[in-house]
C-alpha cells in the first residue's frame, strides 16, 4: 500500500523558514517523481514543486508563486522528500500535502499524480 505522510508544519512568521518532510513506503520510492501540493483556504489546490526520480534526469518543476523562495529535495536512501521554504509570505498560508505521481519526471498537472498522503498545516502570521 502506497503511504505518504507530510510533516513539519507550524506557524511562521513573514519572511521566516521552514522545512517540510514527505517520508514515504509501499513503493520503489526512488523511481517516481514525488511531489508537493498546497491548498490555501477558499483555493483549489494547487502543485508547486516536483522532483524527479531517478529516470527523471534530474526534472523539477516549481511554480511561479514560490520559484527562488522553495527548494524540493529528495533522499531516496530514507524514502523521503524535503520542501525547504524560505522567505515565507502570508498567502502561502496553506495545508501542504505530498504526492507520487504516475511517471519518473516532475509533472505540474494535480491529474498526473497518483497517491496522496495526510496535510501538513502551515501559517504564516506575525
Amino acid at each position: 500500500e502506497v503511504q505518504l505522510q507530510a510533516s513539519g508544519g507550524g506557524l511562521v512568521q513573514p519572511g521566516g523558514s521552514l522545512r517540510l518532510s514527505c517520508a514515504a513506503s509501499g513503493f520503489n520510492f526512488a523511481d517516481f517523481s514525488i511531489g508537493w501540493i498546497c491548498q490555501a483556504p477558499g483555493k483549489e489546490r494547487e502543485a508547486i514543486a516536483c522532483l524527479g526520480g531517478i529516470a527523471g534526469g534530474g526534472s523539477i518543476y516549481y511554480a511561479d508563486s514560490v520559484k527562488g523562495r522553495f527548494t524540493i529535495s529528495r533522499d531516496n536512501a530514507k524514502n523521503t522528500a524535503y520542501l525547504q521554504m524560505n522567505s515565507l509570505k502570508p498567502e502561502d498560508t496553506a495545508v501542504y500535502y505530498c504526492a507520487k505521481s504516475y511517471f519518473g519526471i516532475a509533472v505540474e498537472s494535480l491529474k498526473l499524480y497518483e497517491s496522496w498522503g495526510q496535510g501538513t498545516q502551515v501559517t504564516v502570521s506575525s
